[in-house]
């Protein structure tokens, strides 16, 4: 399908006012979910109008690699959405993920210069302004913002400084980038499927805000969203953004070690994954025989739920290994009152959350996207394997609101990159004027 016709077609769609429709387009190593919303005002809380859900093979460790695969997918997905909500679908926001995703921490100031040096939004605006100047290589590119705490004259640990007086205001910023032509690829996919990008998500930071509450992140959790090709990890404390990073290793490396376990091909392994799989030995309570049909006229293979156990044990055991040391590397590892929450599609695993308990020595509770819907196709949704894409619609139902915890996305930086605004780029202009003398 071609983007004169995928735009076509969803001409034809049921006409409504869609101002005020959001919808979330998670694009993964396995699946692209799209999911329509739009806000309740008796409940407060968005109806879900729509879902669509396709296979993906066109990414590999949340990276495009083929990029005809991909916007194939990203178009029965959305056909699908259209379809069920009624609605033609023309912007979206995007979930990314990927290996190449990077973080570290970085500070940034400016001085207060406003009436009697009263704090302002403008003046967070411009500390913002100040942290995306960052030098960062050519083939980086700034996704998210995300101010920790505040620095006034000197006076550490302030959370929201808007209304204080003082001269000099300082911020810690963890700073969240990708690589360029991952980005690039991303963006070219949906414009290919006749699509325009609203914005793009880190997409541990879109399933957090559908499966955690505030309280959770009050006190301190850790978010650990095993999806198909990647791990992702985000850690909160204080309401806050504090730490965010990822793997390569998650759901299809279980699947592929199935796949070689028992000689089958991958489709086969996927579905005996999601059927008898399990994490944990002890969880196994009817250790069930099931039989898996042969190839090109082969017997079938006649397997029970303790031995396909036996291969998804270990591959479990390794991840949860691996983000627990990401947790102890973040230095949040002691802060973690409310534990530890599994999402992503690996999380519906019989015993993943026992299994999990053992490795991390703490609470842990499987996340499931709850947190802001209701109506229309809610329950339909209400898994671990939709939170990034339920995340992605209530992000973007709140992305016009000021909220240090989300700090500044992707789009907004490139839509003050594009108008010119800050300081800084106001700085940059005249000094490239006079360069050109």
């Amino acid at each position: 399908m071609n983007t004169t016709s995928a735009a076509a077609k969803r001409q034809q769609r049921t006409s409504r006012n869609t101002s005020d429709i959001v919808v979330g387009l998670d694009i993964g190593t396995t699946k692209v979910c799209a999911i329509v919303a739009a806000p309740d005002e008796r409940t407060h809380t968005l109806t879900v109008l729509g879902v669509g859900m396709a296979e993906n093979s066109g990414l590999a460790r949340g990276i495009v690699v083929n990029l005809d695969k991909t916007v194939q997918a990203i178009e029965r997905a959305v056909e699908q959405a259209e379809t069920t909500s009624g609605v033609a679908i023309s912007s979206v926001v995007v979930g990314i993920a990927g290996d190449h995703i990077q973080s570290f921490q970085s500070r940034s100031a400016v001085a207060i210069a406003g009436a009697g040096h009263e704090i302002s939004r403008d003046d967070l605006e411009r500390l913002l302004d100040d942290a995306r100047m960052i030098a960062l290589p050519s083939d980086r590119v700034i996704l998210h913002l995300f101010p920790q705490d505040y620095i006034l004259d000197g006076q550490d640990g302030i959370i929201d400084p808007i209304g204080m007086s003082g001269v000099r205001l300082e911020a810690n910023i963890h700073v969240v980038t990708g690589a360029r032509t991952a980005v690039e690829n991303l963006h070219r996919c949906i414009e290919r499927a006749g699509l325009t990008v609203r914005d793009i998500i880190l997409q541990p930071v879109a399933s957090s805000m559908a499966v955690l509450d505030s309280a959770e992140r009050e006190v301190g959790v850790a978010l650990v969203d095993i999806g198909g090709g990647t791990t992702d990890i985000a850690i909160f404390e204080d309401g806050v953004i504090r730490h965010t990073s990822m793997f390569a290793i998650a759901g299809n490396k279980v699947t592929d070690d199935i796949k070689k376990g028992l000689g089958i091909v991958h489709a086969q392994a996927e579905q005996i994954k999601i059927a008898y799989g399990h994490a944990l030995q002890e969880s196994i309570l009817d250790d069930e025989v099931f039989m898996i049909p042969g190839i090109n006229g082969r017997k079938p293979i006649e397997v029970t739920k303790s031995i396909l156990c036996q291969i998804i044990q270990p591959r479990m055991e390794e991840i949860f290994e691996f983000a627990f040391a990401e947790i102890r590397r973040s230095g949040y590892a002691r802060n973690l009152s409310a534990g530890i929450v599994l999402t992503g599609g690996c999380a519906q695993l019989c015993g993943a959350a026992e299994l999990a308990e053992r490795i991390f020595g703490m609470p842990v509770k499987v996340g499931v996207p709850m947190v802001g819907i209701s109506g229309g196709f809610a329950p339909e949704v209400q898994s671990p394997m939709y939170a990034t894409a339920v995340g992605l619609v209530l992000y973007a139902h709140q992305m016009n609101s000021y909220s240090t915890s989300l700090g500044r996305s992707f789009r907004a930086m490139q839509q003050r990159r594009h108008h010119g605004l800050g300081y800084r780029s106001i700085i940059e202009r005249v000094k490239h004027f006079f360069e050109q003398l």
